[in-house]
Parts: structure tokens; C-alpha cells; sequence
């Protein structure tokens, strides 16, 4: 990342291609009758159309550039935080779609904290280090939901 502005360009896309994947994967389990995971994926889209109004928010006064999907700077062919395009799968369960989910956030993380531990500038560090935080709670949460579900207790409200 040269800039603030390349990485905050970046965290939006990030933010808003997860949360589209999300969208379509809670479509088609609604389309599939298949409620429960429905829920879990909408709950995960309403979460990244947050994170993508903090990484506006924290634009500030800043001119954020918009970037092409395909000239981003993603360590595989798609965004870090996108779900697995399998997961559209309607006969898919919840504990699959709780991996899908984890699987999605680790990789937002360890997108966050490449970032963090290659940058010098100080500025792209700290905004790095809190949304390396902030992906961190999402991954410690659906291992929670995971452990709960496999102990097979209630599933936790998402």
C-alpha cells in the first residue's frame, strides 16, 4: 500500500464485495427454503455493510479513489473476505455455512495483517491494526457460534 487513501479505496471494496457474497448466499438459501443459514449469511452481509460505513467514515476529508474490482490488490483472484461461491449450495447446513463465514473472516484478517506487518507508513499501520482488531472479534465470534453449534446446544442468535 503506498497511501491512506490506496488503503482505504481497498477496505471499501473489501467490505463491499463480502457484503454482496454474503447477500447472494443468503438468496439462495431463502430460495432454497433454507431459512436458518439464510439468517446467518444476511446477519454477515448487514456486518460488512458496517465495516464498509466505518471505512468510508474514516476517509474524513480525504479523496478516496474508486477502484475496479479487477485492479485490486488481493492476494487470490477475488476479495479476501469473500465467501466461497459453494456456499450457494441450498442444501447447505449450518455448520458448513459457520465455516464458510470463518473461513471468509480469517482471511479479511490475515488480509488486514499483511498490510499491518509490511507497511512503514504510520498512518496505513494504525487504521491496519484496528480493522486487524476488528476482524479478530468476527473470528472469535464464529468460533463460538462453531463450538456451540458442534456441542449441539441452541444455536446463538446472530
Amino acid at each position: 500500500m503506498q497511501n491512506v487513501e490506496e488503503f482505504l479505496a481497498h477496505s471499501i471494496q473489501l467490505e463491499a464485495e463480502a457484503a454482496a457474497r454474503f447477500d447472494e448466499l443468503a438468496d439462495a438459501m431463502q430460495s432454497g427454503g433454507n431459512m436458518e443459514v439464510a439468517e446467518l449469511f444476511r446477519r454477515l452481509a448487514d456486518y460488512s455493510r458496517m465495516h464498509l460505513a466505518d471505512a468510508r467514515a474514516r476517509s474524513g476529508f480525504r479523496e478516496i479513489p474508486e477502484l475496479d474490482p479487477r485492479a485490486c490488490l488481493w492476494p487470490d483472484l477475488e476479495s479476501p473476505e469473500c465467501a466461497a461461491i459453494w456456499g450457494a449450495d441450498p442444501m447447505l447446513g449450518r455448520g458448513e455455512a459457520l465455516q464458510i463465514a470463518l473461513a471468509a473472516e480469517k482471511a479479511g484478517h490475515d488480509y488486514y495483517k499483511s498490510i499491518l506487518d509490511s507497511t512503514d507508513d504510520p498512518e496505513i499501520k494504525h487504521l491496519a491494526a484496528e480493522f486487524v482488531a476488528e476482524e479478530a472479534g468476527h473470528v472469535d465470534e464464529l468460533k463460538k457460534w462453531i463450538a456451540t453449534y458442534e456441542a449441539g446446544m441452541k444455536a446463538p442468535t446472530v
